[in-house]
C-alpha cells in the first residue's frame, strides 16, 4: 500500500476575520476578550451558529470557540452580527497579534486579570510587531501556574510570590511586577525576532531556545507545577468538559441560562457562579467518564486534511484504555488535536486504516500498522499488549 499523503501545513490558525476552509465549511475562530462570554453574547454566538454554519462549536487548545460548516456567502453578514457582539478585532493582524490565554480562575482585578487586559490591549495597538501565526501568550498568575501544559511561546507565571517572564521552553524567567510585565513580554517578542526565531514567518519560540538559549537576564529559576482540569465544581463555578471539544449550539444557549461563560484550554466551560449543571447534549459532567482520556480531531469528512473519521472509534475504545493513559486518535499525521506526545496514539494513514504509535506525536514511528477500526473495536487489548 502506498505511504498516506503528506498532509498539507498553514502555519497559521483561522480567525473569525481570516477563516479557514474546512470539509464542512469555513472554521471562523472567534477569540473572545478576556476569554469570557457574557450571557448575551453566548446566546448571540448559538444563534449565529445555527443561522450561519451547521450549529457545532469546537472549543480549541487555547480556549477559543470555533463556529464549524460557515457558509462563504454568509461570512461577512456573520462578521457584523459578531461585531455587534463585542467579538471582533479592528483587523485581522490586530486578531492574530491578541493571543492571550489566561488562566480561567483569575478574579477581576487580580494579576492574571489586570495583566491580561493591558498585554491584549498592547498588543491589538502593535501594528508593528509581525509574530508568526501560531505564537501566543499565557499570563498565569494564579497561587500555582495551571498552564504549563498548554502550549505558548510567552509566559508570564506566579512562583511562589514572585512574578516571572518567561520564555517557552526556558528553565529560567525575568522577574517582573504587575507594571512592567507587559513591556518586558513585549520585549521578550521582539527579541525572538530578532533573534531569528520566525524565518519566513514562521516558528516558535521554544525551537529558538533549543538552539540559542534565553536571553541572559532571563537567569531566575522556574519550577514546574502539575495540574489536572476535571469536571465539577470549582471555586469560580462549575467546570463541564466537552466531548472531544465540540458542542451543539443549543447547549451553549442553555449554558447561558446558568452564568457567564469562561472558556478554557482544556476544551471545557467554566460558567461562573453555578453550583451544578444539567445534563446537556456535549457535556462532560463525570470526571470518571472514560471519554476525558482520549483526544480526538474533528476527523473526516469535518476536516480536509484527515483521511479518516476519528471520533466514532475514540466513542468505542474510550472504556478500554487503562486508568491514567491518553489516547490521541489523529485524522492525519499532523496531530493538531494533540501535538505533543501522548502514551497512545492512532494516526490515520487511509480510510479506516490506522497505525499505532506509542509514547510519541501522531508523525512518530509506528509500532503497529494497517490496524482497521473494526479490528481495533474487536481487539482494544491491540492498544496495549506487549507495552
Amino acid at each position: 500500500m502506498s505511504a498516506a499523503p503528506e498532509p498539507k501545513v498553514y502555519g497559521w490558525c483561522p480567525g473569525a476575520l481570516r477563516p479557514m476552509m474546512s470539509g464542512d465549511g469555513l472554521v471562523v475562530r472567534v477569540r473572545a476578550p478576556m476569554g469570557k462570554l457574557s450571557a448575551t453574547q453566548a446566546r448571540g454566538v448559538a444563534r449565529l451558529s445555527q443561522e450561519f454554519g451547521n450549529g457545532l462549536l469546537d472549543i480549541s487548545a487555547r480556549a477559543n470557540l470555533q463556529m464549524r460548516g460557515i457558509r462563504e456567502d454568509g461570512h461577512a453578514e456573520l462578521i457584523e452580527a459578531l461585531r455587534d457582539l463585542g467579538l471582533i478585532d479592528p483587523d485581522a493582524r490586530a486578531e492574530a497579534r491578541r493571543n492571550v490565554l489566561l488562566a480561567p480562575f483569575w478574579a477581576t482585578g487580580d494579576d492574571t486579570h489586570a495583566i491580561a487586559t493591558d498585554l491584549s490591549a498592547a498588543l491589538t495597538a502593535a501594528a508593528d510587531l509581525s509574530l508568526p501565526g501560531k505564537f501566543g501568550f499565557a499570563v498565569d498568575c494564579g497561587a500555582a501556574p495551571v498552564l504549563q501544559d498548554t502550549a505558548a511561546d510567552i509566559r508570564v507565571e506566579r512562583i511562589g510570590e514572585t512574578l516571572i517572564l518567561r520564555a517557552d521552553g526556558s528553565e529560567t524567567g525575568l522577574p517582573v511586577t504587575r507594571e512592567s510585565a507587559v513591556a518586558e513580554a513585549l520585549a521578550l517578542a521582539r527579541w525572538f525576532l530578532k533573534q531569528g526565531g520566525a524565518p519566513e514567518g514562521r516558528g516558535r519560540m521554544r525551537r529558538l531556545i533549543a538552539r540559542r538559549g534565553p536571553p541572559a537576564a532571563h537567569a531566575a529559576p522556574v519550577a514546574g507545577a502539575e495540574f489536572t482540569a476535571k469536571p465539577g465544581a470549582v471555586p469560580a463555578g462549575t467546570l463541564a468538559a466537552l466531548e472531544f471539544g465540540q458542542m451543539p449550539a443549543a447547549t451553549l444557549a442553555d449554558l447561558a441560562d446558568h452564568g457567564e461563560i469562561r472558556l478554557t484550554p482544556w476544551r471545557a466551560l467554566l460558567v461562573e457562579g453555578a453550583a451544578s449543571l444539567p445534563p446537556l447534549p456535549g457535556l462532560i459532567l463525570d470526571a470518571t467518564d472514560p471519554r476525558l482520556q482520549v483526544i480526538a480531531c474533528t476527523g473526516a469528512p469535518g476536516c480536509l486534511q484527515a483521511l479518516s473519521s476519528t471520533r466514532d472509534l475514540a466513542r468505542d475504545l474510550a472504556p478500554h484504555i487503562p486508568a491514567g493513559t491518553k489516547l490521541h486518535i489523529s485524522g492525519c499525521a499532523k496531530g493538531c488535536a494533540c501535538p505533543g506526545p501522548a502514551p497512545l496514539t492512532l494516526t490515520a494513514t487511509a480510510q479506516d486504516d490506522f497505525s499505532l504509535i506509542r509514547h510519541g506525536t501522531a508523525a512518530d514511528q509506528p509500532l503497529k500498522t494497517h490496524l482497521s477500526a473494526d479490528a481495533l473495536r474487536a481487539a482494544p487489548e491491540l492498544l496495549t499488549e506487549g507495552s
